[in-house]
C-alpha cells in the first residue's frame, strides 16, 4: 500500500531516518538546481533544504496540519520561499556576530513559516475560484501580456480582460479575508 503524504509528514515529524533518506533523494536535486540558478551554491541548497525540513517538522508538531499538494511539492516550496528571503536578507545586511545571527535565525524561521502558511492560504482560496478565474489569475501571475490572453482565452479585447482580472483578484481578497487565518497572520 503506497504511503501517503500525510503518512510521510507524520513520519518526518517523528524523525524517521527513511523518509529523510527519500526526499533528500527526490527533492534535493530541485532545490540544489533552484538555488544554483538563483546565485547560490550547493551549501547554500543543502542549507536551505535542512532549514525547511526543521521548519516543516516543528510547525507540524507545534500545530498538526495537512498538505493540499503532494509532500515533495510542499517540501519544494518552503526551499524555495526560505531562499529567496535568504537572498533578500543578504542585500540588507552583512555581519558576523554570533548572537545578532542566533536571533536572526530564529525570526528568519519564523518568518519563513508565516510566509508559507500565506502561501498555502493564497493557494488554498485560489483553488475556490471559478476554472475561468483561475486561469485568468495565473496567466496574470506569470505576467502574460493582456493581448496574450485576449487571444488565448478568446476575449473581445484588453479591457474586458482588465475587468475579469480586477473581478477575480477581489473575489480571491475576499475569500482570503473571509478565512479566520487571515486574521491571525496577518496580526503577526
Amino acid at each position: 500500500m503506497p504511503i501517503t503524504d500525510k503518512d510521510q509528514l507524520k513520519q518526518l515529524a517523528s524523525g524517521e531516518k527513511k523518509i529523510v533518506q527519500d526526499l533528500y533523494t527526490k527533492v534535493f536535486p530541485k532545490i540544489a538546481s533552484f538555488v544554483m540558478k538563483n546565485n547560490g551554491g550547493l551549501q547554500d541548497a543543502e542549507d536551505v533544504f535542512q532549514k525547511a525540513l526543521m521548519q516543516i517538522i516543528a510547525r507540524y508538531k507545534l500545530n498538526t496540519f495537512t498538505i493540499e499538494s503532494s509532500l515533495d511539492g510542499f517540501l519544494f516550496s518552503a526551499c524555495r520561499n526560505l531562499w529567496r528571503r535568504e537572498l533578500n536578507k543578504q542585500k540588507r545586511i552583512v555581519t558576523n556576530d554570533e548572537a545578532l545571527e542566533h536571533s536572526k535565525e530564529t525570526e528568519d524561521m519564523t518568518m519563513a513559516t508565516l510566509e508559507q502558511e500565506k502561501w498555502e492560504l493564497f493557494q488554498e482560496k485560489l483553488a475556490e475560484l471559478s476554472d475561468n478565474c483561475k486561469q485568468l489569475l495565473q496567466l496574470f501571475f506569470q505576467k502574460v501580456p493582456y493581448k496574450d490572453i485576449v487571444e488565448k482565452l478568446g476575449y473581445n479585447t484588453d479591457n474586458v480582460v482588465r475587468q475579469r482580472i480586477f473581478n477575480c483578484k477581489s473575489q480571491l481578497t475576499k475569500l482570503i479575508k473571509k478565512d479566520s487565518r487571515y486574521n491571525q497572520i496577518k496580526e503577526l
